[in-house]
C-alpha cells in the first residue's frame, strides 16, 4: 500500500499492529463470573420472592430457565391479611394433576408453591382452589368458602446478543488494489484480539464509496461492516463448565469483545496522531466507529411485546400452536393442530 513515512506497502499494516501491540498491553481479558442473582418477572403483585394470586385474572410468571420460580400463593393480598379458618389449598400443574409430592416442585403447608429448576415444558398453567370456613358468631354455624387463584407461568432465556459494527478508512482510490488488502489484514488482527474469547467475526464486507465533505472536497472512503458472534468454535466447551444455562456467559463474553474492538479503533485515531509523521493512504476516519445491538433466541423461544409486555426483551417459550425453528427473534403460528406443546421447535 502507497504512505508516507516508510515503505510504500506497508504503513496501514503497521499502524493496524500498533494498535494491536497497545490493546494487548492494556491487559484486556477473558471475563470471570456470572451475575449472582437471575431476576423474576411477574405481572401482578410481587413481594420480596412471592407472587400473589388474583381472583379477577391470570397472573402472568417469567421464569428463568434451569432456575427457581419465585413462590405462588394461593391466596390474594386482601386475604393474605386475613384470619382463615381451616384453610385447604389444591394446587393442578398444566397437566391436570394434582401437584401434591411431585418432585419438582416446593409446596408448603400454606399453599406456597415454588416450581425447581423450571424447564420449558414446566410451562403453562397452574391454578390453586383455596377453601376455607366461615363461622358465624352467634350461631356458631360454618359455611365452606372457596377461592380460585390461576398463574400462567413461562418459561424464558436471555436473548442472545451480537453486535453489527460500523468502521470507514480514508483511501487513495476504490479501485486501489491495496484495498483488499487491507480489509483482510484487518479481519485477521480483528479476530485475534478477540479470539480468546470464543467470539468471531461475521457477515464482513466492505465497499469503497466517494464522498464529498464541506471544504475538504471529494475523498473516497472504505466502508466497512462486520459481526461480533459469540459462538466461535469451543463456545459449547466453555458453556459445559456452567451448571445453568448459558446465555449470561457468552453475553458477557462478546460484550468484552465489542468492548475490545471499540478500544482498537479507539488507539487508531492516537497512533494516527502520535506515530506516523506523514498520514497512511489508508487510514481510519476518526470517530467513524459505530455499534448497533443484535438479538436471537434460541430455538423454541421468541420475543412478543404484545403478549408479554412485562418480560418484553426476554426470549420468552413459544407458546402452543407457535413454534420456532431457528435463531430469529419471533414464534412462528403453526396450522398442525398436533403442535400443541411449549417450546416447539418445528411444525
Amino acid at each position: 500500500m502507497a504512505g508516507g513515512g516508510g515503505s510504500p506497502r506497508s504503513a496501514p499494516g503497521r499502524l493496524l499492529r500498533i494498535v494491536v501491540a497497545a490493546v494487548a498491553a492494556a491487559g484486556l481479558g477473558a471475563l470471570d463470573g456470572v451475575r449472582a442473582e437471575e431476576e423474576q418477572h411477574s405481572v401482578d403483585l410481587v413481594e420480596k420472592n412471592y407472587v400473589y394470586g388474583n381472583p379477577k385474572h391470570e397472573v402472568s410468571v417469567y421464569v428463568k430457565v434451569f432456575t427457581n420460580s419465585p413462590f405462588l400463593l394461593c391466596t390474594d393480598l386482601a386475604h393474605s391479611r386475613e384470619e382463615l379458618i381451616d384453610p385447604n389449598y389444591l394446587w393442578i400443574g398444566p397437566d391436570g394433576r394434582n401437584l401434591e409430592g411431585q418432585l419438582h416442585v416446593n409446596l408448603t403447608e400454606t399453599g406456597k408453591l415454588m416450581l425447581l429448576g423450571f424447564k420449558e415444558y414446566m410451562s403453562g398453567a397452574y391454578t390453586c382452589t383455596l377453601s376455607h370456613k366461615i363461622i358465624e358468631t352467634t350461631t356458631q354455624e360454618e359455611r365452606e368458602m372457596f377461592e380460585a387463584y390461576k398463574f400462567m407461568v413461562y418459561a424464558y432465556r436471555e436473548a442472545d446478543h451480537a453486535y453489527q459494527v460500523f468502521v470507514r478508512f480514508t483511501t487513495r482510490e476504490c479501485e486501489l488494489r491495496a484495498n483488499g488488502q487491507f480489509f483482510e489484514e484487518l479481519l485477521k488482527i480483528l479476530t485475534n484480539i478477540i479470539s480468546d474469547l470464543t467470539c468471531h467475526i461475521t457477515e464482513s464486507s466492505y465497499k469503497c464509496h466517494s464522498v464529498k465533505i464541506p471544504n475538504r472536497g471529494l475523498l473516497h472512503e472504505l466502508f466497512v461492516s462486520f459481526q461480533v458472534n459469540p459462538f466461535a468454535p469451543g463456545w459449547e466447551e466453555v458453556c459445559k463448565q456452567v451448571p445453568y444455562d448459558c446465555e449470561d456467559v457468552t453475553n458477557m463474553r462478546v460484550q468484552e469483545a465489542r468492548d475490545r474492538i471499540g478500544e482498537f479503533f479507539k488507539k487508531q485515531t492516537y497512533a494516527l496522531k502520535h506515530e506516523f509523521q506523514t498520514v497512511p493512504t489508508i487510514h481510519y476516519v476518526e470517530n467513524s466507529f459505530s455499534v448497533t445491538h443484535i438479538d436471537s433466541c434460541r430455538p423454541g423461544f421468541g420475543k412478543n411485546d404484545v403478549t408479554h409486555q412485562s418480560c418484553a426483551n426476554c426470549c420468552v417459550v413459544c407458546e402452543p400452536g407457535t413454534y420456532s425453528p431457528n435463531n430469529e427473534v419471533t414464534c412462528q403460528v403453526c396450522t398442525d393442530p398436533q403442535v400443541r406443546m411449549y417450546g416447539a421447535r418445528f411444525c
